[in-house]
């Protein structure tokens, strides 16, 4: 075997079942893999910013997100030369899109993230179709025992449903080009904020402003939540054997605001830095963990591929009625009306701005209308380059 590839990938149930297939890359070229996996995305930038920063990254091969990936630009190497257009063919052109960045490939897609939301068909006739609703369902169902609604209080998972809420009470939180400079001390902002602090305070756990998508995900898992949101990567879980609400819950569209439904969404994807040794061996991992078949076995477990091969490799295998097919048509629904955030290299120092500032509310630290003020204004100076 040559020397082994060192690769820094994200962690997660969402996302670790594809390392499993890792063993056969290595058994089909003989070269050894060395996994770090980071348990979160936020540990994963943490890394990747500390180790790439002090100069004593040693990776072949790192997961990264087309959100981040401008903000991690200069210590990676675009990908065109490594890729023909025959080879990116079947990738989705949103993905790939999403994956460019000032019109070069610094990544490959691994799949395209949209949010569906999940409800106990045990608790509830029908899925909620507005907020207004979903607010007052999750409020009458809240007991001693059971949560009605459950979402992520803190880092992306925060930032994410603030972002959508801000857009379905018809916000623009930012403009087309130049830094991200958020708009959100508006009214679509208050109304936002005021229905996630009522929803936390009527309907969720008293530790949601300490919860990340994994403890939303097994929260719902365990029966002690009517309902939830959760990424596709995740669906897997709800119908194993052992989960709580194996055949009593239930996938729908996420409920419409005032100006209409829109969902947080972007892509993980993988990406060559500037610290690989064996540059071909690295490209031909980066094909296997992007291949069809590679997309395919994931978006069996639920993940939304990049590739339209995989999808519907997927597709074909599943049943062709029921809760599979539902949640394939209301995926790709859903996709019409993504809510992509800007590529720019200090997005990631914003939306911590925007998610530390808003929590402040939930925690009552602030009022609704102080906290979108001072939010604003520290995403104002991260958006323009300035530290604290």
């Amino acid at each position: 075997m040559s020397d082994a590839l060192r690769v820094l990938l994200v962690g997660g149930s969402m996302y670790e079942p594809l390392y499993e297939r890792l063993e056969e890359f290595e058994r089909r070229e003989g070269v050894q893999v060395e996994a770090t996996i980071a348990p979160t995305h936020p540990d994963l930038n943490e890394r990747i910013e500390e180790e790439f920063g002090s100069g004593s990254a040693k990776y072949d091969l790192i997961s990264t997100h087309t959100k981040y990936a401008p903000s991690q630009r200069r210590w990676l190497t675009p990908l065109d030369e490594d890729f023909d257009a025959a080879e990116l063919e079947s990738f989705s052109q949103r993905t790939l899109d999403l994956a460019r960045i000032d019109g070069n490939l610094y990544s490959l897609p691994r799949n395209l993230d949209v949010k569906l939301l999940l409800w106990r068909t045990d608790l509830m006739d029908e899925p909620p179709r507005s907020w207004d609703e979903l607010l007052e369902t999750a409020a009458r169902l809240r007991s001693d025992d059971l949560y009605g609604f459950v979402f992520p209080g803190k880092e992306s998972g925060l930032f994410g449903h603030f972002f959508e809420l801000h857009a379905m009470f018809g916000g623009k939180m930012f403009e087309e080009g130049g830094p991200p400079i958020p708009h959100m001390n508006d009214a679509s902002g208050r109304q936002a904020l005021t229905l996630l602090k009522d929803l936390y305070e009527r309907a969720a756990p008293e530790e949601t402003p300490d919860w990340h998508y994994d403890e939303v995900a097994a929260c719902f898992r365990e029966g002690r939540a009517a309902m939830a949101t959760d990424w596709p990567g995740g669906f897997y879980l709800y119908g194993e054997r052992g989960s709580a609400v194996e055949g009593r819950h239930g996938v729908a569209l996420y409920p419409e605001g005032p100006a209409g439904r829109f969902v947080y969404s972007s892509s993980h994807s993988f990406a060559i830095p500037h610290t690989v040794r064996d540059r071909a061996a690295a490209v031909g991992l980066l094909r296997f963990l992007t291949s069809r078949g590679s997309q395919a076995f994931e978006a069996r477990l639920g993940t939304l591929p990049a590739r339209t091969d995989a999808l519907e490799d997927a597709r074909r295998n599943d049943p062709p009625s029921g809760q599979e097919e539902l949640r394939w048509r209301l995926l790709e629904e859903t996709t019409k009306v993504a809510l992509i955030p800007p590529k720019h290299e200090n997005y990631p120092e914003v939306e911590d701005a925007i998610w530390e500032g808003i929590r402040e509310a939930l925690l009552g630290n602030k009022s609704v209308e102080q906290a979108l003020e001072d939010t604003e204004e520290a995403a104002r100076r991260a958006a323009e380059g300035e530290r604290p």
